[in-house]
């Protein structure tokens, strides 16, 4: 990782100031000598910073008490996938406020994702340098972890259309790796780990696991396609440094969500289809379907010792996890806990001891505890589905499961469009005999179909049982209609008594899934760049026009409200690399870098550089002008880009 090992949020950085100061004062400077120099000797503002002013927190929770006043600030991030947009959003709780979209799998000219050359190398490109792929499908996002909740470095994302994984880093809110699993399609679940599975000693995310839905020919080459039956569906183990896949396990079913235990031991998928059809009825044929664990330190072993195969041109070690080759539990790598058909969703609950599924067909949520599985691994425990201490009628359509650290679990019902609270430890009780145990606590409507749920700080010891985010798919009468595609419902509620009340609908766009909701205290983002950050900067040193044959490199700075070079000229036919360095030192000062009819767009940072590569096949005169507004003289913020015939 290099330079991302820094405290990024301590380091040296040039003196900031107040941005409101800095506009007042640097337009009536840019007034007075519009034809400002950029040498850059101006570089320097000797200026003294102004005073920030702390914002205002939210107010203390209270029932019923969500709205955040102008001024002030959320008392939560909810990080949300994007669906097809391919994206993922930033949102305030519990204002509902959308603070950020973050490109992940699409392209978005605002920030140039998908047309810099820094963010194509990181998503992928053909040989000619256009992307490999334009499209995504993100479903999931998972925080890393240390000490059983949240450390703020990483975000995780899955891209289901083309199975990648992405990772964002929370300081910047930009991804800085995208990875592709090999042998796999439909790349749905994932999740962290939340602690080193074979080194005690290391309390922090080192892997991330990754399910695969569909089943594929292995290889995906052209061979099998007209027998399914060989086909399989892979589980995925990549390493969080180094976002390279570790190793994969071959195994029964369709994998849907994913799950990881405190203890770092076990991950588990939720599987639909363990009769491995390719048909719907062939799909429906079992009474069961299962949760299936994986023993990472087993498979890890096997790896080590190098009991494994691999597939097609891929390196990557694949040990066969399917049932009829992990019958001994004493050596087995996975463990498949018979529950509810189609099941849909697993979730681990804060205290470590039990992971809940959702029947999605069934009506019921099954109860399974971590310390049975560990048994029958041992070969303690006679059959899997004894590791079932619950499974109990909660509505139509469970699918998602959020806790509130204080032993109660909310689910949400598709069918019924309800969110239930119940009681986890008295769902034990009455699945153990006890009817008098009433395990449901309280329902409540919500609008329409929810889909995932989520509670504030729920998949962490630290849950804290303030929120819970009911993502409803559909939303019908409850905003303007804005044609036949409605927004989606993204209600908050309040989960602190014993009633659950809805508190506030928010808007997204469709078709979000996932989501996690993060202390704020939790995320510590940088101010600025450091220009040294990047090897490619500008400086004045190396500013100018550096041409090699037919292929050009202009190098130029930003600093408001100037470029610095007022002319560019090339002639058609080159290959011109823009590198721009933005030299302001100011807080969300960014600028902005379009060239008409060629095709770019994107804004640089303060202190931070970009670059593009492209074709001058255009002759003409094109303005280069500044899309972010960074000063009272943006509008004049432009250069002349000219191309000669």
């Amino acid at each position: 990782m290099g330079k991302d090992k820094k405290d990024l949020n301590t380091q040296d950085a040039p003196v900031m100031e107040n941005r409101r100061r800095f506009l007042g004062r640097s337009a009536l400077l840019g007034l007075a000598g519009a034809g400002v120099s950029m040498g850059l000797a101006g570089c320097k503002d000797d200026a003294k910073p102004a005073a920030a002013a702390t914002p205002a927190a939210a107010p203390a929770h209270a029932a019923g008490s969500h709205e955040v006043q102008p001024g002030q600030l959320d008392e939560y991030y909810h990080f949300s996938s994007g669906g097809h947009s391919g994206e993922v959003r930033v949102i305030g709780v519990p204002s509902g406020r959308e603070l950020r979209r973050i490109p992940v799998f699409n392209i978005d000219p605002m920030v140039g994702w998908g047309i810099t050359n820094e963010s194509k190398a990181i998503i992928g490109t053909n040989p000619d340098g256009s992307l490999r792929y334009t499209t995504g499908d993100t479903h999931h996002v998972h925080g890393s972890y240390k000490d059983g909740t949240y450390d703020g470095r990483w975000l995780f994302v899955n891209d289901k259309i083309h199975s990648r994984i992405a990772r964002i880093r929370m300081d910047t809110m930009e991804v800085d790796k995208i990875t592709e699993l090999p042998n796999v399609m439909g790349f749905h679940g994932i999740f962290p780990d939340k602690r080193d599975p074979v080194d005690e000693k290391i309390n922090y995310t080192t892997r991330v696991f990754c399910g695969a839905e569909f089943h594929c020919p292995l290889p995906n080459d052209g061979r099998d396609l007209d027998d399914p039956s060989k086909w399989g569906a892979l589980f995925s183990c990549v390493d969080a440094e180094t976002m390279e896949v570790r190793w994969q396990v071959r195994v029964d079913g369709n994998m849907d969500l994913t799950a990881t235990s405190y203890d770092g031991k076990l991950v588990a998928s939720n599987q639909y289809n363990v009769e491995n059809s390719a048909e719907l009825g062939g799909m429906m044929s079992s009474e069961h379907d299962a949760c299936v664990f994986l023993n990472v330190e087993r498979i890890e072993k096997l790896v080590k010792d190098g009991k494994f195969t691999t597939i097609g041109k891929s390196k990557v070690p694949v040990v066969d996890g399917r049932k009829t080759a992990n019958s001994d539990p004493k050596t087995a790598v996975t463990c498949y806990v018979p529950v509810g058909k189609n099941p849909h969703g697993v979730n681990a609950s804060p205290d470590g001891k039990y992971f809940v599924c959702s029947g999605k067909l069934s009506p019921t949520g099954t109860v399974i505890e971590l310390a049975q599985v560990h048994k029958w691994f041992a070969g303690e425990l006679p059959k899997e589905r004894d590791a079932v201490v619950a499974e109990v009628e909660l509505g139509l359509g469970p699918l998602h499961t959020g806790f509130d650290g204080k032993g109660n679990a909310y689910t949400s019902l598709f069918l019924d469009s309800q969110v239930v609270k119940w009681n986890v430890e008295k769902a034990i009780a009455f699945s153990k005999g006890d009817k008098s145990a009433k395990y449901v606590v309280d329902r409540i409507d919500v609008h329409y179909q929810p889909g995932h749920g989520f509670a504030s700080m729920g998949e962490t010891k630290e849950a804290d049982g303030k929120y819970f985010n009911s993502g409803n798919k559909f939303s019908k009468d409850r905003f303007l209609p804005v044609g036949p595609l409605h927004p989606e419902t993204e209600q908050l509620l309040d989960i602190s008594g014993e009633k659950m009340k809805l508190i506030a609908d928010h808007t997204a766009y469709p078709e979000p899934h996932d989501g996690i909701i993060v202390k704020r205290d939790v995320v510590k983002t940088r101010k600025i760049y450091n220009l040294d950050d990047f090897a490619n900067k500008v400086t004045p040193e190396n500013m100018g026009i550096e041409r090699k044959g037919n292929k050009v490199h202009v190098r130029m700075m930003s600093q408001a409200p100037a470029f610095s070079l007022p002319i560019i000229k090339v002639k058609k036919g080159d290959e011109v690399t823009l590198t721009l360095t933005n030299h302001d030192k100011i807080e969300d000062l960014a600028h902005g870098c379009a060239i008409p009819n060629y095709n770019i767009n994107f804004i640089v940072n303060p202190q931070e550089t970009k670059s593009v590569t492209f074709k001058a096949d255009k002759p003409g005169a094109f303005w280069l002008y500044c899309t972010h507004f960074c000063h009272a003289l943006h509008l004049e913020m432009r250069s002349r880009f000219l191309v000669e015939a």
